[in-house]
């Protein structure tokens, strides 16, 4: 344990306490929470952000669109929007926030996106404008306890795994550990290719008992253009705006060579003296193209950066969740636990 974590310890303690006091009062029914008739699949994390769970939605709307009529619920961090909110053609990411926007460009004709703080009311809205929805996938709603969830899918980074972390501000946990006894199913992502299974199982397994372990890796997808190039190739020079870059920039330098990357705070919403910046810093770098990632992307997407976009050789790349093993599992017990709520 560093020393600044050590000074915080005290702090942390009393943060843990107020987040435990809020559990044991939805945990003893004192505080209501609410299952709907709809199923409903949360995922979710115990830490601050960079799990991946945009990534995961996006598996779980492929999984499901053909068969279900699938809805996803964001919060919307960082719109300008308030209160519930159907996406429609004329949004943008600052009336949903960037993560559901991402949802509505890729699968806005398959499925219905929405956005809503209190989830518990927005589910309902949900059912009265399209009946036949099936599913709703929520996006980061595991401390949202106001919804009980069918299945809660709780994701845990494999660079920092929350049985290794500590409780705000000491470390990044927005509750306490004992937290992942709620999970029915939990995820360590963004792993390398060879990992050493046991000891996750094992640790996860303190907290966990009996609840099905999975991992994942990011696939990172060819490069997309957005700019005046149409070809990704030469040096790179990379800009991004989420929790964690490290992976985004790992892969930069090993497909293209990095020469510089620019980063600002997660969910970041870009002024024209970002992009004058990140155009003066691309050029002085000497590389050939310029690198963000999908998240990002979609900020730029509005006709104030029509001019900006076409002056660069830019471009996005997507990524998607790829299971090490036991892909097939997974998508069973999914399935299985819909299935379920249908009889009920």
């Amino acid at each position: 344990m560093r020393l600044s974590q050590i000074i915080l310890m005290p702090f942390a303690g009393l943060y843990g306490s107020v987040t435990r006091l809020r559990n044991h009062l939805f945990d003893i029914n004192y505080t209501k929470s609410f299952n709907f008739d709809v199923m409903t699949i949360n995922v979710g994390n115990l830490s601050v952000g960079g799990t991946g769970k945009s990534p995961m939605i996006e598996y779980l709307i492929r999984l499901l669109k053909d068969q279900e009529k699938v809805a996803t619920l964001s919060r919307g961090y960082g719109r300008k929007t308030r209160g519930y909110r159907c996406a429609a053609a004329e949004d943008d990411a600052t009336t949903l926030g960037d993560e559901p926007f991402q949802f509505q460009l890729k699968y806005g004709k398959e499925v219905m996106v929405n956005v809503g703080e209190e989830r518990a009311l927005a589910i309902p809205e949900i059912i009265q404008r399209r009946e036949d929805i099936s599913a709703v996938l929520l996006d980061d709603a595991f401390q949202h306890r106001y919804v009980r969830p069918d299945l809660n899918i709780m994701l845990t980074p494999y660079d920092a795994p929350f049985f290794d972390d500590f409780i705000l501000p000491a470390g990044r946990l927005r509750e306490s550990r004992k937290g992942a006894e709620r999970a029915d199913i939990i995820i360590v992502t963004k792993c390398p290719e060879q990992i050493s299974e046991q000891v996750y199982r094992d640790n996860i397994a303190e907290y966990a008992p009996d609840v099905p372990v999975f991992f994942t890796k990011i696939g990172y997808g060819a490069p997309l253009p957005m700019g005046s190039a149409n070809e990704a190739k030469g040096k790179a020079y990379a800009f991004s705006a989420i929790a964690k870059a490290a992976p985004f920039k790992a892969y930069v330098d090993q497909a293209f060579g990095l020469l510089g990357h620019q980063s600002f705070r997660d969910h970041h919403h870009y002024h024209e003296q970002d992009l004058n910046t990140l155009k003066a810093d691309f050029e002085k770098s000497g590389a050939e193209v310029l690198i963000t990632t999908e998240k990002d992307a979609v900020k730029l997407r509005g006709s104030e950066f029509d001019s900006w976009r076409n002056a660069l050789p830019l471009f996005y790349i997507p990524i998607t969740v790829e299971f090490l093993k036991d892909r097939q599992t997974f998508d069973e017990i999914v399935k299985k636990a819909i299935e379920n709520k249908k009889i009920k």
